[in-house]
């Protein structure tokens, strides 16, 4: 038995971050019903990547059901009605203002349904003057500061993939079983709002932190690190590898036993992690200077025999044939294909990614529409 067996969850969503959050529902055993609009919701027809369905649809609609549903037009609106009568947990990312033009305003739905949970995910706080923005993934990293930390010294960049809708996705999944945990106490459900730019500034808290209370403004250091040093990629004889050294113990042991110059464990531009980082380019020299004599191989052998952490700057063909990476395999309508695990649970509730409108009937007739 799974922990959501049982739980009722319908969702009008698309895109990435509400159908996020709902995967981790339906992996934890959670009947979700999605509602698409007719031909489908967006993230159908980003490409047909995955046997002929696009890449994000399928990671992330796993185990859902599929209704197509016009509910701009009164009997698909009334049947979405009856169906979250009966739901556990009704989740949206559709425009702001859009629920409330159909009545079925997440506030007015709790009272007339007092066990409902209801999420809605917008880009923005509903009560601050960005309410009504349309928000999209790129949009809110860098309206949230992300692009202004991260890249080149000369460029500014987004996150490679979508880190606002993502990030958002998971906070609305731990929103959602902390109310049900509360309702498992009080018995009454309750609305709830998740913004996207909530969740991306959350994150960048320590940066915001850095300048409120000291003017530091946090620079971009590509694969270096803003406030650790050593920490970044250094250019072997035969490719990079990722050195990092977070504690002071580690830092010996990088100077006695990787450099190979035990005298800079003392050295005063060195001494503590603050004075490295305000002496980077000077302390970047040094250890360049020895990787470039060394191989891969032969700087591993040293990090591995201190005890000491690295990483390899992983491509797309590494990380599909990496010996930590761990794939299952889904149903989609082309056939089997091979996603990523769960990071949460080992066992999920088997479930192929519907087809479009594939249960529409079914729900017709369970619902009474």
């Amino acid at each position: 038995m799974l922990p959501l067996d049982g739980l009722l969850v319908i969702t009008l969503e698309q895109a990435v971050a509400a159908p996020m959050c709902t995967m981790r529902l339906a992996d934890a055993g959670a009947r979700v019903i999605k509602i698409e609009r007719p031909g489908g919701e967006t993230a159908r027809h980003y490409d047909k990547a995955v046997l002929g369905t696009s890449a994000y649809f399928t990671w992330l609609n796993r185990g859902k059901e599929s209704a197509e549903l016009n509910i701009k037009e009164e009997a698909d609106r009334a049947l979405l009605e009856q169906m979250v009568a009966k739901a556990d947990v009704f989740v949206r990312n559709i425009a702001p203002g859009a629920a409330d033009r159909l009545g079925l305003g997440g506030k007015e739905l709790v009272e007339k349904y007092p066990r409902l949970i209801c999420v809605d995910i917008f880009g923005y706080a509903q009560d601050s003057s960005y309410a009504k923005r349309l928000a999209y993934d790129m949009l809110i990293q860098a309206e949230s500061g992300i692009c202004a930390v991260t890249g080149t010294p000369d460029e500014p960049v987004k996150v490679g993939i979508s880190m606002a809708d993502i990030t958002t996705g998971t906070t609305a999944h731990a929103a959602i079983l902390e109310a049900l945990i509360e309702r498992g106490i009080t018995g009454k459900g309750k609305a709830i709002e998740i913004s996207m730019f909530d969740a991306m500034a959350d994150m960048m808290c320590v940066p915001l932190m850095h300048y409120d209370y000291i003017g530091r403004e946090t620079p971009r250091m590509g694969l270096a690190h803003s406030v650790i040093a050593p920490y970044g990629k250094f250019s072997c004889s035969d490719g990079d590898v990722v050195i990092v050294c977070q504690q002071h113990a580690e830092w010996v042991r990088f100077c006695e036993g990787v450099l190979q110059q035990p005298a800079l464990v003392d050295d005063a531009r060195f001494a503590h992690n603050a004075d490295r980082v305000a002496n980077t380019p000077a302390l970047f020299k040094i250890i360049a200077d020895l990787c470039k004599t060394l191989t891969r191989a032969e700087l591993i052998e040293r990090l591995e025999g201190n005890k000491l952490p690295w990483a390899n700057v992983s491509s797309l063909p590494d990380l599909s044939a990496h010996p930590a990476l761990r794939r299952m395999e889904i149903d989609t309508p082309g056939g089997k294909a091979k996603v990523t695990v769960s990071p949460l649970r080992d066992e999920i509730k088997q479930g192929a990614v519907p087809g479009l409108g594939e249960h529409t009937n079914a729900v017709r007739t369970e619902f009474g529409g």
